[in-house]
This record gives structure tokens, sequence and C-alpha cells, in this order.
């Protein structure tokens, strides 16, 4: 969990907003960080925690949270974190030879046109069952890393959206909780190929459609820096919501072995 990206959102563990959807995005960078910052924020929060681990592994994520101050095998031992293994089980499918026949979870790679509908129903009882068992007072949150590896896996965009506003309307609307979702961008633009409707860009647009907050990280546009590893724009869509302009607001940042630094364009000691 990151201190000085808690003051740019204006949150923090004891007093954060509730029924928002945080899209996280990245090209050309990594905004892996920013999945490890929301999983260590709720779990300090207290919040029942569905993490969709479709990128890494769980000692993957362990390891980094370990680092941050967050034991994730005592928050699985709690009951407060259920980690849905998307990356091994996929593995277990794909690979005939698997000796494990993989959750239904992951049913849509044996019926693709089956959607993402057993995905959800996971994630519903995960956070249904589980947050009743583990009597949190907090609401919860639901963590998935990244979409756009479903892409890979042959999902359609409508298929993803659609399992993204599924999930808005029970964690949020229903639950009263949170959802962030993290996606991988392409470097280009593919509007123009014949596979533009299944592009990440599509998916980028319909996704920032749904969000009420925008974590987007980018490349420097001078190149690389060894001080400087890239820019964050915020972008608040919940300000539209209440009548007004929508924010957008620019950070440079660098990331340390134990968190990262964040600053306005330009300041950074590096370049000055």
């Amino acid at each position: 969990m990151f201190t000085e990206l808690n003051s740019i959102l204006n949150e923090s563990p004891e007093n954060f907003s509730t029924g928002e959807f945080v899209l996280l995005s990245d090209r050309q960078s990594d905004a892996s960080f920013l999945i490890h910052h929301f999983l260590g924020f709720y779990l300090r929060a207290g919040c029942q925690v569905c993490f969709v681990g479709l990128a890494q592994s769980l000692s993957h994520y362990s390891a980094v949270s370990q680092r941050l101050g967050v034991s994730l095998s005592q928050a699985k031992e709690k009951g407060q974190l259920v980690f849905l293994e998307g990356l091994n089980e996929s593995l277990s499918i794909l690979n005939p030879d698997g000796a494990r026949p993989g959750s239904q979870a992951m049913d849509f790679l044996r019926n693709p046109g089956a959607g993402l509908r057993s995905l959800f129903q996971s994630v519903h009882s995960s956070l249904t069952s589980q947050g009743a068992e583990s009597g949190s007072l907090r609401p919860p949150a639901l963590l998935v890393d990244d979409v756009s590896v479903l892409q890979s896996l042959g999902v359609s965009v409508d298929s993803v959206l659609d399992f993204s506003h599924y999930c808005r309307a029970l964690v949020c609307s229903q639950l009263k909780g949170n959802v962030v979702m993290l996606l991988r961008c392409d470097g280009e633009d593919d509007d123009d190929d014949t596979g533009s409707e299944e592009s990440s860009e599509r998916l980028l647009r319909g996704l920032t459609h749904q969000c009420s907050l925008s974590l987007s990280v980018q490349g420097l546009p001078t190149g690389y820096c060894r001080d400087i590893h890239g820019q964050l724009e915020v972008w608040d869509r919940r300000r539209q919501a209440d009548g007004q302009d929508q924010k957008k607001t620019t950070f440079q940042y660098k990331v340390h072995d134990k968190g990262a630094s964040f600053f306005a364009p330009g300041t950074s000691s590096a370049v000055l």
C-alpha cells in the first residue's frame, strides 16, 4: 500500500469510497504495482477480498505483498482473502496431460460459447458465502489481474464487458463494495485491422465507460529514464455524476522495492 497514492486519491483504509469501479491500465509501462497497492489497501481496511489471479500465481503476489508488509497467507487463513488461481487452473485445462482437472471457474476454456458465466459464479460464491462466514463489516472488494489475459485465451470483448458489468452490479451495487480491474493495452491502436472489434482498444473504451475512477500508467514521452519510471494519469469520473467537470491529473512516479513515489511532472530531483 502506497501512502502517497492514498493522498492523491484522498482515501485511506479507515475512510474510503464504496460502490466504485476502478480501472487500472497501462501502455508501454507496467501498472502491476497498482494492483499490489489495492490488494494491500483493502486487506488493511479489513475488507473481504476476492482476487482473480490470471496473470501470476499466488506465490508471486505473496512475495510482493510480504515486502509491502501484508501477509496473504494469514489473510487466507482468516478467511479474509479468496484467491482464484486463474493462471494455474488455465494451464491445467489447456494441458491435456495435467494431473488436475481444473476448477469450474475456468470452464469457459472448455466451452467458449458459455462466456464467463462460470467465472462470475465463482466470484459471486466467494464474496457472498465467504463474506457471511468471516462476519466482515467492511464492504467487499473484487480484484482482477488482468482482464487482457481473457482475450488471449479467446474470450470476446463483449463477454469480458458483460463479465465486468455483472461484477459491478454484484459488488458495487448489491454488496456496496469496490471492483478493481487491470487491463494491459497494446502498443498500437489496431482499429483499422480486420480484428478491430476484439482489440484491446475497444475493451479499454468499454471498461472506461463503466468505471468511476481510471488510473492509467504510461511510459515517459521522452523515453527511458533511470530515476522516473513513467507517468500516471488519474481520471476521476465520479465528478461527472455530481454535475462537475471530469478531473484529470497527471503525475510522474518511481517504484521502489517497498513502495512508490509520485510527483508533479518535472519536479523530480532527478531532473532539477
